[in-house]
């Protein structure tokens, strides 16, 4: 191959005159050009620098509501009664008549609980020391409202369980609630 072939392989490049295409597709891309660094700022004259609009938010705290206080509902289920049967439970386990059963019983009845629906374990064993736990209830509709304290249970355990088949809520012995 000689080297006068290998030129008339090569495209030949087409000339540019005046008002042709693309004399005008360079002079169009010119313009782009300098719209798009006009847009940057580089031609713009200076100015003052734009200001940031601000917001203003309000940072006034929202009081939290507190919840109610729970309270005897005579019309609720056992369930629904459940949170203020706990508090009163509690607040005889932090007196000093945590260990008596009848504080418990006592207490229940002036929040509103009703004392012959109550049943109440002993606070001594058979052989006269304290027990170790002691367990009181009170019988609503088909259920009942239970709580456990002691020092071998640790916090009041309160629970809703259903009536025992042959009437009650607690298992074993119980003391006549008769003050």
């Amino acid at each position: 191959m000689s080297p006068r072939l290998r030129v008339a392989l090569l495209p030949r490049p087409t000339p540019i005159r005046p008002g042709s295409a693309s004399r005008r597709g360079v002079g169009v891309l010119s313009l782009v050009g300098v719209i798009a660094l006009a847009g940057c700022g580089v031609f713009a004259p200076e100015s003052e620098p734009a200001t940031t609009p601000t917001m203003s938010i309000d940072v006034t705290p929202t009081p939290t509501p507190t919840p109610e206080e729970p309270a005897l509902d005579p019309d609720g289920t056992a369930q629904d009664n459940l949170a203020y049967f706990t508090l009163i439970v509690e607040e005889v386990w932090a007196g000093e008549d945590r260990a008596s059963g009848r504080a418990y019983v006592d207490a229940l009845v002036a929040a509103g609980f009703d004392k012959d629906a109550m049943q109440v374990t002993e606070d001594m064993s058979t052989v006269g020391n304290p027990a170790e736990s002691i367990q009181f209830s009170v019988e609503w509709g088909q259920e009942c409202l239970v709580g456990q304290v002691g020092p071998a249970t640790g916090d009041p355990f309160t629970v809703v369980v259903d009536v025992l088949p042959g009437g009650g809520c607690l298992v074993g012995d119980t003391r006549v609630i008769d003050w």
